[in-house]
């Protein structure tokens, strides 16, 4: 709710793009939707922040809808992995690891799909509709905004909060350190009297996920208790394939069946979980493989994402359709160097 209401979140965005130049500008648009992701803002709410600035961009570099809507969207998915949201969270509850670990674990795969993000939007440059130098809405103001400094102090000081227990081995719950840091970046933007303003779109905003998160202990339930789990584990030990290959693949197909990161992480780990510990794969490998496992298929039609990312970069559902295959490769691009780091070289921490 901070980072959304008190234009913090904008600030940011715009501080990458101003700082990076207009050559290097979609790329920019790229790491503002990462940074944004990874410091805890919804993606929802990244792509209707940051959508009119790619936008603009794309107009004066004479780059395509397509490839604007990839830097912004594959920024998001890039985020994704090392942001302490409610996926992040799910995971570390289930694996029962500590949240930074889950964070610092997908941090290489991240900068794998950033590396993705801008091969893909090069790719894309000219590929599809152009966009209409007349219908785009430029921002507001962006004067009355809070400096870079003062808007960053607050998701510093939550992951600062969520990283002590391994700096000093003192832990902070994210229920407690979330919370801390919104009304530190509150204060540090002068706009403590809006606090609870700023509170109060945050619940309104994570009500929907808590709904969703509710809906997947009966999605869990149902798949346990189906043979689906059974035929991924048969499938997994019948074709001789290495144990770690469950985390992904269960990643995959369960952030597919529900189109949603959240829900995917959630049920994967909850139902594959045990499953996949007992093939000699540590928790946070496992974590990091489900995770990106759950970027591939995320952005299907049947998820909310798809049709948000569609409205606001002016996309029809025909042209959104399009960039489905290039926004699921960086996601597949995540989980091949996660697989590989975390399963084949058995790499932990």
């Amino acid at each position: 709710g901070f980072l959304i209401k008190s234009g913090s979140a904008e600030a940011i965005a715009h501080t990458i793009v101003k700082k990076m130049g207009e050559k290097y500008a979609l790329l920019a648009v790229v790491l503002a939707a990462w940074v944004l992701q990874a410091v805890g803002t919804f993606g929802d709410v990244i792509v209707v922040i940051v959508a009119p600035i790619a936008l603009d961009i794309a107009v004066r570099t004479k780059y395509s809808r397509a490839a604007a809507s990839i830097a912004l969207i594959g920024g998001i998915h890039a985020g994704n992995i090392v942001s302490p949201n409610a996926n992040t969270i799910a995971l570390a509850e289930n694996f029962n690891i500590p949240l930074t670990t889950v964070m610092i674990g997908g941090l290489i795969p991240s900068v794998a799909g950033l590396v993705f993000s801008y091969i893909f939007m090069k790719v894309l440059r000219n590929k599809g509709e152009m966009i209409d130098p007349s219908t785009i809405e430029h921002s507001e103001n962006t004067e009355n905004l809070p400096s870079f400094g003062r808007a960053i102090i607050g998701p510093v000081c939550t992951i600062v909060l969520l990283m002590l227990r391994a700096l000093v081995g003192i832990t902070i719950d994210p229920i407690i350190a979330l919370p801390v840091g919104g009304i530190v970046g509150t204060i540090a933007t002068r706009q403590a009297k809006k606090m609870m303003d700023f509170a109060s779109t945050g619940i309104s905003r994570m009500s929907s996920i808590v709904l969703l998160l509710l809906g997947t202990g009966t999605i869990s339930g149902i798949i346990a208790n189906s043979a689906l789990k059974t035929t991924l584990e048969n499938l997994v030990q019948a074709s001789g394939m290495p144990g770690y290959l469950l985390a992904p693949i269960a990643g995959i197909v369960m952030g597919g069946a529900t189109a949603s990161c959240i829900a995917g992480a959630t049920v994967a780990s909850q139902v594959f979980g045990s499953t996949i510990v007992s093939f000699g794969v540590t928790g946070v490998q496992a974590a990091v493989m489900i995770h990106a496992g759950c970027c591939v298929f995320d952005c299907l039609p049947h998820g909310s994402f798809f049709h948000i990312s569609a409205g606001t970069l002016r996309m029809s559902i025909k042209e959104r359709l399009k960039v489905i295959p290039y926004e699921s490769l960086i996601g597949f691009g995540m989980t091949v160097v996660a697989t590989i780091v975390y399963g084949v070289i058995g790499f932990t921490f």
